[in-house]
């Protein structure tokens, strides 16, 4: 299965990174979501924020 990747900003050099401390077991379990769902954690992240954004009336920025 080959991971997805966002092409959103092609070329617009690296976006802005932040970290997040969280338990290894709940690492295993969003690994585990973003594996079933064919793409990256980092993308799947980034999806799940969007479609939050959206889901308050905010239209996410790429």
């Amino acid at each position: 299965m080959q991971t997805k990747i966002d092409k959103g900003l092609k070329g617009a050099g690296k976006a802005p990174m932040f970290n997040v401390r969280i338990s290894p077991e709940l690492r295993e379990q969003l690994d585990a979501a973003a594996k079933s769902d064919g793409v990256s954690l980092g993308n799947w992240l980034k999806e799940l924020a969007r479609n939050e954004l959206r889901r308050r009336g905010v239209d996410p920025k790429r």
